[in-house]
């Protein structure tokens, strides 16, 4: 039995911190948080392979970012 979702209908946006310069592109499906999971992927390949988070650990991602625990 595959853990992996099927990705084949996903609505993918854009997120907010992703530049317009074409360089960190970076793409997720809100949809999927409902059952767990957050896939997320490099804009400038959306045919390549996209990684799936549990929707707990992204939340914890992104609220790292929001609050500048990554800034260099």
């Amino acid at each position: 039995m595959s853990t992996t979702p099927d990705l084949s209908r996903a609505e993918w946006v854009k997120s907010s911190y992703s530049g317009n310069g074409g360089g960190n592109c970076v793409e997720w499906a809100p949809s999927f948080a409902d059952s767990g999971v957050v896939p997320v992927r490099d804009s400038k390949d959306p045919h390549g392979p996209a990684l799936v988070f549990p929707a707990d650990d992204w939340k914890a991602f992104v609220d790292g970012v929001k609050g500048g625990e990554f800034d260099a």
